[in-house]
């Protein structure tokens, strides 16, 4: 009999990673923890450098398997382990809408959202990967009013991603607080998994604040 492979997750509290933890606690399959204090440079030691090189997290190590990248990860882990019913099949008509979902977060809202935090022009709407910011968030908003989720009655992987994301990017980069998108975000932040992520967060990022004060 094989031995199952083991997860370990790469997580440093109050960032993107907390997405991925929240997928995790969502599949509810077992996972080593490891947390970097980024306040502390642990990102950057090179024991983490050697499974990522940019120093971000998340990252996760499946056996022998290497992933980084959030939505890399988030479709690792939702074909990973299909029981937990988060990620269409190949032969589900919804797979489609998933995949482009997951990937419209990582190639249009995250530069949109960069853009807009930095205070940069998104440049010529043909070379911008997003067109403009309102365009790119309509076509999110669109979607969700014909809801609860992005796939319409079932939740996904894609929501659990977006779902975190708006909430933090509402409350602290400016993106509008759209009656849709607040209800959305409402509807994630009351699942019992991200509630246990929020006060896990908490709690390592008060002992990463305490380590950082001066004796």
């Amino acid at each position: 009999m094989s031995t199952p492979r083991s997860i370990t997750f790469y997580h440093s509290p109050h960032t993107r990673a907390s997405a991925t933890l929240a997928l995790l606690e969502e599949l509810g399959t077992p996972y080593e923890l490891r947390v970097l204090n980024m306040k502390a440079g642990e990102q950057r030691l090179p024991a983490y450098l050697a499974v990522n090189p940019l120093g971000k997290v998340p990252a996760i190590v499946d056996g022998e398997t290497v992933v980084t990248e959030q939505v890399a990860i988030f479709i690792h882990l939702a074909d990973r382990f299909p029981q937990a019913g988060l990620a269409p099949t190949l032969e589900n008509p919804l797979r489609g809408a998933y995949l482009r979902w997951l990937v419209y977060y990582a190639a249009c809202f995250e530069p949109a959202l960069a853009d807009r935090s930095l205070g940069r022009d998104p440049g010529p709407y043909m070379s911008s990967p997003y067109g403009d910011f309102d365009t790119m968030l309509g076509v999110l908003d669109a979607q969700l009013q014909r809801g609860p989720w992005l796939l319409g009655d079932t939740i996904s992987a894609a929501d659990i991603l977006w779902g975190t994301a708006l909430d933090w990017s509402m409350a602290y980069a400016g993106v509008p607080r759209l009656p849709v998108l607040v209800d959305y975000v409402a509807r994630i932040g009351a699942r019992p998994a991200v509630k246990r992520v929020g006060e896990r967060d908490n709690a390592l990022m008060a002992e990463h604040m305490a380590q950082a004060e001066p004796a």
